[in-house]
């Protein structure tokens, strides 16, 4: 067996996992319509892929403000429960375990997007830019449009969303999830809250870097009591550079994200979550996390840390002999290669990934990746 690291067990949470392999959340874009709602391409998809060790669903809006793209899925009601219970029990049947990523884009998002045409919502009022929204055109198509000004939400408002993620939560699991990941990456939310540039407040919401906490601190108390800290992880992308590429995903770079990361992994640490995500940049040339940041990160933090970034499978074996990360997310190679911890294990050559086929559409680019036949 080559990577013989990666292959090794390991307890995250309440579970053990069989492999270090995880499948990061990966925005497929093909729910049922009206509705929003997982379908059985989708359980055929994840039920493919249940190798990994651990899995995390593709973003899930936790209520329908918290839509940024067309045609992703929800989990705020019976129906798309339903849904995402065919896919849990699909990868239950390979032996697998999968946690759903809890999703709302905040500023992120369109008109066309939100009920009734209105603005997206945000901590403040500050339009998001090098970032798009993906809005439906016609059957089955669709176009990224630019993110309008969101509208300011009240601290009123923050205490209903803090209840929604605790209601989200209490459906995946009710759904068969065995656990949830709190997305707070990628300049969505949570994230806006924790960044000096999306969050301007001058309440106790925001300013100092500890109210801007705050509501990171107030959904993963309210999650972790809904379904108890040892299901729950978090995702974070504490970039150190920025891009000038018009993306779709985005980060948030801090004036001292070091500092900021430590401390936002500190009030998980607090909570007693099971793992840490980082997703690391990836575009193109862009620096690896530094290292001072990556030890920083495991004094602070008790439970597994997940890296996610590009990785190839040596890279990421080096990664946990030092030490420093416990598991390893691939995302495009997972995409492409459904058998992937076996190609990895075997040293078989992978399936390179459609870039035309990620996001929309059915089969093509979902389910129809050949595994490796010599």
């Amino acid at each position: 067996m080559k990577h013989k690291t990666l292959f090794t067990s390991i307890n995250l949470g309440r579970h053990t996992l069989k492999n270090r392999i995880v499948l990061p959340p990966l925005t497929r874009q093909r729910s049922a319509q009206p509705g929003d709602i997982a379908t059985d391409l989708m359980a055929t998809y994840y039920r493919q892929r249940a190798g990994a060790g651990f899995m995390v669903s593709e973003g899930t809006q936790i209520e329908p403000r918290g839509q940024g793209y067309a045609w992703t899925p929800g989990i705020y009601t019976q129906a798309q429960i339903a849904g995402w219970r065919k896919v849990t029990e699909a990868v239950h049947a390979e032996g697998g375990v999968i946690f759903a990523q809890l999703w709302h884009v905040g500023r992120v998002s369109h008109n066309d997007l939100q009920p009734g045409g209105e603005a997206p919502v945000a901590p403040s009022a500050i339009q998001a830019q090098k970032v798009k929204a993906f809005i439906q055109t016609g059957q089955g198509v669709g176009e990224l449009v630019q993110p309008p000004v969101p509208r300011a939400l009240s601290v009123v408002e923050f205490q209903q969303l803090v209840s929604q993620y605790a209601q989200a939560a209490r459906n995946a699991i009710e759904a068969g999830f065995d656990g949830v990941e709190i997305h707070a990456a990628n300049g969505y939310l949570v994230n806006q809250f924790i960044s000096a540039h999306a969050n301007q407040r001058d309440d106790e919401y925001g300013g100092s870097l500890h109210n801007r906490l705050r509501f990171l601190r107030e959904i993963v108390a309210a999650v972790a009591d809904a379904v108890g800290p040892d299901r729950l992880g978090v995702r974070f992308t504490p970039l150190f550079t920025s891009t000038e590429q018009d993306r779709v995903y985005i980060g948030l770079v801090e004036e001292d994200p070091h500092a900021t990361y430590v401390e936002a992994i500190k009030v998980l640490e607090a909570a007693g979550v099971a793992y840490l995500s980082i997703a690391e940049a990836d575009w193109d040339n862009a620096p690896d996390l530094p290292e001072s940041f990556r030890r920083a990160v495991r004094k602070a933090f008790s439970g597994c840390i997940i890296y996610a970034g590009r990785y190839t499978a040596e890279r990421g074996e080096r990664l946990i002999d030092s030490g420093l990360g416990d598991l390893v997310a691939f995302g495009r190679p997972f995409i492409a290669n459904p058998d992937l911890p076996a190609r990895i294990a075997n040293g078989w050559s992978l399936n390179p990934v459609d870039p035309a086929t990620v996001y929309g559409g059915a089969e093509k680019g979902l389910t129809d990746y050949p595994t490796y036949r010599g």
